[in-house]
């Protein structure tokens, strides 16, 4: 009988899980699918052939969206990409009328962009993490001079006429079977980004747009992720691209042109820049209706520009946002699918050999041409709880700031396990293994907590294809499960948005955050900060028990006198950015420097 009703539970989950698949990942493509299907069937060739033009627009729209929506960056140049596929594919085409082994140069249409929109992006975004507006203007500028070198260079791309003569693609024809490879590949890219989205990858690029400094303290490369994303969105263009070639049969500047790469942002808006089908459908509804009442129109493109402005302020989330909330009657849920079962997590990459050491040898920093840090040394060795304290002012979350590369040091060194991490970017000083609690509980507000856990159990363990694979999202780890025993609250909010927490269970949320990826140090700057008595009381035996089980490392900010007490230890004073006096808590409190500047409370 258990053997049967454990049967009968299998298939059930089998059948759910099914059902989760069909309506989270298969049913738009599906749908999608089957109307692209129906149009030639119950219209005409030539219809088909218009809106097959405004799918090759939809999937470069795709692009735009998923780094607009989703990683919260803005290309206004994506334009560039799609032109130069299309110019690309149409000259390999082109040779292939002569020697058809050109045809094996058409995978450069797709490579050649892709690697140039990495190499942007990386060098872009490697210098700062709010570098947003600045790398739309750059690719705002690419466009441009795409466009103008598009003209210039006549004798390879026609100049202003164009490269006209591309032939068909061996086995199609652009007015009829075409259109089939073309809702193919509209279906392939709305498939494609549906599935990542609901991957680990998803959740992380959901993350970048939410919260991208909390993201680098876990140690995730954010730049090399962005610009990752943002080759993948010129992919996609590119792709569209050679497409265009295909069906249009020429390639002229316009296709390389500004008009164009603002199109692709006015219909990612109108359709939806959060969901692949609503990209792909804005383009496709709003460009068509463009194209049919533009000449009929005077005022068609200030009717568009109203709408764009409409949508932006009154519809974020755009025609497919307003339809998701509608149809399901709440807001639309997270990136990221829940896998059924669980799987023990692998243990994090191991962190830089070394002694467990920190020390700060006269390190300054200065901030508004204000100094901060004057010649700061401190020394830490070997596993426990310090505490740090001094007044307002004195530079001790300066000194976290310039230890994880928040705040230059141009003077003095840093040095962690031996290794030198002065200036180190935050996400290579946390791979280092140092983890960082904020002053501020930091957490990534529009996922759930249980995104949240999952985003910091990751750290350090995502490699090669675990970032395309469901199997991540079961993992499980003996130290999260410890920790979530003593903070339940959190377990009991699994679903919830990270934001709707309080502000004690948002403070026991990032400290569990910043102990998940098992780093040797942990920088933790007022962990117990508006927390209760009680709830003091469990965040310090929290921080020991996680210290003990990791043989770890802490440094903790602290203004409270009995949680410093509580937590015992050795104790560091800072004042006006310098180490004045350092012993226990009694040998600190005792010394008449101390006594003079900070004067220490209890709750």
């Amino acid at each position: 009988m258990d053997s049967l009703l454990a049967a009968d539970g299998l298939r059930a989950d089998r059948g759910s899980r099914a059902q989760r698949l069909w309506k989270r990942v298969l049913a738009q493509p599906l749908l999608l699918a089957a109307g692209l299907v129906a149009l030639p069937l119950l219209t005409s060739d030539f219809l088909a052939y218009q809106v097959a033009l405004f799918l090759i627009y939809g999937i470069a729209t795709q692009g735009v969206a998923l780094c607009w929506g989703r990683l919260g960056f803005l290309p206004l140049g994506q334009a560039l990409f799609f032109g130069l596929g299309a110019y690309l594919a149409g000259g390999a085409l082109k040779g292939a009328e002569s020697d058809r082994l050109w045809l094996a140069a058409l995978p450069l249409a797709l490579l050649v962009p892709m690697a140039l929109a990495y190499i942007v992006a990386a060098l872009v975004f490697s210098r700062s993490l709010r570098s947003g507006p600045y790398f739309s203007l750059i690719t705002l500028a690419m466009t441009m001079l795409g466009f103008l070198g598009a003209q210039q260079w006549s004798s390879v791309t026609g100049g202003f006429n164009g490269m006209s003569g591309i032939p068909d693609l061996p086995g199609l024809e652009r007015y009829s079977s075409l259109y089939w490879l073309v809702a193919a590949c509209a279906v392939a890219s709305t498939a494609m980004l549906g599935v990542l989205l609901r991957r680990p990858i998803g959740v992380v690029w959901s993350a970048i747009a939410q919260n991208e400094d909390r993201l680098q303290l876990l140690g995730y490369p954010t730049d090399r992720i962005k610009a990752g994303a943002y080759a993948l969105s010129a992919g996609l263009a590119a792709g569209a691209g050679g497409l265009f070639a295909l069906h249009q049969g020429i390639v002229t500047p316009t296709a390389m042109g500004f008009v164009l790469a603002t199109e692709f942002v006015i219909w990612a808006a109108v359709g939806g820049k959060a969901s692949p089908v609503g990209a792909l459908l804005g383009a496709v509804l709003v460009g068509y209706a463009s194209a049919e009442l533009r000449d009929q129109f005077s005022y068609w493109e200030v009717l568009v520009a109203l709408l764009f402005i409409l949508v932006v302020r009154f519809m974020p989330q755009g025609v497919a946002g307003l339809a998701q909330r509608l149809l399901a009657g709440r807001r639309p849920a997270p990136a990221g699918e829940r896998a059924a079962g669980e799987l023990p997590a692998p243990q994090p990459s191991r962190h830089a050999a070394g002694a467990l050491a920190l020390e700060l040898r006269e390190v300054g920093a200065e901030q508004g041409g204000v100094r901060i840090l004057d010649k700061l040394s401190l020394n830490l060795e070997g596993p426990g709880i310090r505490c740090v304290i001094g007044p307002n002012g004195a530079g001790k979350t300066s000194t976290f700031n310039v230890i994880t590369g928040r705040l230059p040091a141009p003077a003095g060194r840093i040095h962690f396990g031996g290794h030198d991490i002065t200036g180190q970017t935050a996400w290579r000083v946390a791979q280092a293994g140092i983890g960082r609690k904020l002053q501020i509980p930091s957490v990534f507000a529009e996922l759930t907590v249980r995104q949240n856990l999952d985003l910091a159990l990751w750290a350090g363990r995502l490699h090669g294809t675990a970032w395309l694979r469901r199997d991540p999202m079961r993992w499980k780890g003996a130290l999260q499960e410890r920790m979530l025993d003593r903070f339940p609250e959190l377990r009991e909010q699994f679903p919830a948005a990270a934001g709707t927490l309080s502000q004690g269970q948002r403070q026991a949320l990032e400290f569990v955050m910043t102990v998940l990826p098992q780093p040797r140090l942990l920088l933790l700057d007022e962990p117990c900060a508006g927390l209760s008595s009680a709830e003091t009381h469990r965040m310090t035996d929290a921080i020991r028990d996680a210290v003990a089980q990791l043989g770890a490392a802490a440094l903790l900010i602290e203004h409270d006198m009995s949680a410093v007490e509580a937590i015992g230890g050795h104790v560091f004073v800072l004042h006006q950015g310098r180490l004045l006096s350092e012993g226990s808590l009694e040998q600190v409190q005792a010394d008449p420097a101390v006594r003079a500047v900070y004067a220490g409370g209890h709750k």
